[in-house]
C-alpha cells in the first residue's frame, strides 16, 4: 500500500510540473515538436502533436536520432517561438538554455546536470525518484503533458493508449513481464478512458498477425531449445499438442480458442522443463499484454508490441513523417505505407542476422561483439544484436558496431534480463567507455547506444569490457 501511495505521489508532483508550461504553450504562435527516431519518440511526438491539434495550435515536428549540439545548432535556427522536446533533452538541458530556446522538455532518460539552467519545464521521472528506464517512457511524460493542455479534464486521457506502445517499445514490461510504476497509473488512465485493456497471456511477439508457428520460431527470451528457430520443429510441436494450423489461412493467436491456447501454453512449460530451462525464465512466456480497442482486430496497432515495431520501421529508416501520421490516426495511405516499411524492416533485419552468422560474433572476458561495417543501418543494428542471441553466448551481453553516414561509429548494446539481475547496468558502462574515448553514450540497462571515432574501438572495447566485468563481479 506504501509503495502504491508513494508511485501516486511521483505521479501527482510529475503533474504539476507539467502545468507550469502550459499558458506559455498556449500563448506561442510558432511551436516546433522535437523527438527521437523510434517507437517511443514518434508515439511522444504524436501525443504532443494531437493535444496541440485540440487546441487549435501550429506547430512543426522534427526528429533526430540523438540530440546532440548540432541537432540543437538546427532547433535553434529554427526561431521559433517554443520548442517542446519529447523523449529527449534531459541531458542537453544546459545546452538547450545556453542557445535562448524556450523549451518544455519531456523525456525519461537520465537527465545531465543542468548547473544553473532551466528550461519552461522539466517533465522527467527520475526528477522524483522513479526510474525512467522501467517506470515511465517519454511517451508517458508526453502524456502529463498532453493531459494538462486537455481544454477539460480527461480530455486527452485516450492518448494513453500512445503512452502504452511507447513504454513496450522501450521495453518497460520486459523485466518483470508487466509495465510497472508510474506506468500502472497511466494504464488506469487509458482503461477508464476505454482506449486499451490488459491482461494476462503468452507474451510472444505476433499475437495478432503472425501465424502461431511463426510466433514460436521466433521466440528468444526465452530460448525455447528445439522450437526457437527451427519452423519445422514448430509446426510438428503444435500438431503434436492437438492444434489445427490451417484452415483458410495460417492461424494465428487472436484465432485460437481458450482451451487451444492453454494447450499450447501448457505443452510449453512441459518441454521447456524437460530441456532444463529454469522456472524463473520459463516464467516470461507468460505476462501482461496490451490491446487498443479503437484498433481493428488482426491489424499490427491493436497490439501495443505490434504497434511499436511498425513504428520503428517507419523512423529508423528515415521515415518517422509516416510513423507519424499513423499514430495521429492515417489508417489509409500513411498505414500502407508502414506497412511496406514493415515488410522490408522485417526482411533487412533477416539479411543483418545472416550477416551476423557469417562474419560471426567475437568474445571478450565479459563481453561479446561483431561489426557491421556499413552493411547493416545504424538506425537497425540495435535491433539485429538483439536478435543475434540467437547464435551468440547469452552469459555476455552483445555490442554491435556500424559505421554512420557521417564517419562515425554506432555502437548498440543489448543484454538479457537475467544479465540485468546479476548487475548489468549497459547505460553506464556505455556512458564510462564512450566518454573515456571521447564520444558519447547512454540509455538503459539491459539496452544502450553510444556514438565514438572509428579510430578509438580497440580501446573503446576494453575499457567495455573491463567495465562490464566488475558489473558482472568477474573481476
Amino acid at each position: 500500500m506504501q509503495q502504491i501511495q508513494e508511485t501516486a505521489a511521483k505521479f501527482d508532483e510529475l503533474s504539476r510540473r507539467a502545468v507550469e508550461p502550459v499558458e506559455l504553450i498556449k500563448s506561442s504562435k510558432d511551436l516546433l515538436v522535437v523527438s527521437h527516431v523510434d517507437a517511443d519518440g514518434l508515439t511522444s511526438a504524436a501525443i504532443i502533436c494531437t493535444a496541440l491539434d485540440r487546441c487549435g495550435l501550429a506547430y512543426r515536428p522534427m526528429f533526430f536520432r540523438q540530440l546532440d549540439q548540432t541537432a540543437l545548432d538546427e532547433v535553434s535556427d529554427q526561431g521559433t517561438d517554443m520548442v517542446i522536446f519529447t523523449d529527449l533533452g534531459s541531458g542537453m538541458i544546459r545546452q538547450i538554455c545556453d542557445l535562448g530556446i524556450t523549451a518544455a522538455v519531456a523525456d525519461h532518460h537520465k537527465p545531465a546536470p543542468p548547473g544553473d539552467a532551466r528550461p519552461a519545464a522539466h517533465i522527467n521521472p527520475h526528477l522524483v525518484g522513479a526510474d525512467g528506464a522501467t517506470q515511465m517512457s517519454g511517451a508517458g511524460a508526453a502524456l502529463l503533458l498532453a493531459r494538462a493542455l486537455a481544454a477539460a479534464p480527461g480530455g486527452n486521457d485516450d492518448l494513453a493508449a500512445l503512452a502504452v506502445v511507447g513504454a513496450v517499445g522501450d521495453l518497460q514490461d520486459m523485466a518483470q513481464g508487466q509495465l510497472v510504476g508510474l506506468n500502472r497509473q497511466i494504464l488506469q488512465i487509458g482503461s477508464a478512458a476505454g482506449a486499451l485493456s490488459f491482461s494476462r497471456d503468452i507474451k510472444l511477439f505476433g499475437r495478432q498477425t503472425r501465424p502461431v508457428y511463426k510466433m514460436l520460431e521466433y521466440c528468444q527470451d526465452p530460448y525455447l531449445p528445439g522450437l526457437s528457430g527451427n519452423e519445422d520443429a514448430c509446426i510438428a510441436f503444435l500438431k503434436e499438442t492437438g492444434i489445427r494450423l490451417s484452415g483458410e489461412r495460417w492461424r494465428r493467436w487472436v484465432d485460437l480458442n481458450l482451451e487451444e491456447r492453454a494447450a499450447i501454453v501448457t505443452a510449453l512449460l512441459r518441454k521447456g522443463l524437460r530441456s532444463g530451462i529454469s522456472h524463473v525464465r520459463l516464467e516470461r512466456l507468460i505476462g501482461e499484454v496490451y490491446v487498443l480497442l479503437a484498433e481493428t482486430e488482426g491489424t499490427e496497432t491493436r497490439d501495443a508490441s505490434e504497434y511499436s515495431t511498425l513504428l520503428n520501421a517507419t523512423a529508423r529508416y528515415g521515415h518517422a513523417e509516416v510513423g507519424l501520421k499513423v499514430c495521429m490516426g492515417d489508417r489509409e495511405a500513411g498505414f500502407s505505407e508502414a506497412q511496406r516499411l514493415l515488410a522490408q524492416h522485417r526482411q533487412n533485419l533477416v539479411n543483418g542476422l545472416k550477416l551476423v552468422a557469417e562474419r560471426g560474433i567475437t568474445p571478450m572476458k565479459s563481453i561479446q561483439y561483431f561489426d557491421a561495417g556499413d552493411a547493416i543501418l545504424d538506425t537497425i543494428v540495435g535491433i539485429v544484436a538483439g536478435m543475434s542471441f540467437q547464435m551468440a553466448d547469452r552469459s555476455r551481453p552483445i555490442l554491435a558496431f556500424a559505421r554512420t553516414a557521417e564517419g562515425e561509429l554506432k555502437v548498440s548494446a543489448r543484454g538479457t534480463q537475467d544479465l540485468v539481475r546479476s548487475g548489468l547496468d549497459l547505460a553506464d558502462a556505455l556512458s564510462r567507455a564512450a566518454g573515456a574515448v571521447g564520444g558519447v553514450g547512454g540509455g538503459h540497462n539491459v539496452a544502450a547506444g553510444a556514438t565514438i571515432p572509428p579510430q578509438v574501438k580497440e580501446e573503446f572495447l576494453a575499457i567495455m569490457d573491463s567495465v562490464v566485468s566488475q558489473q558482472l563481479s568477474r573481476e
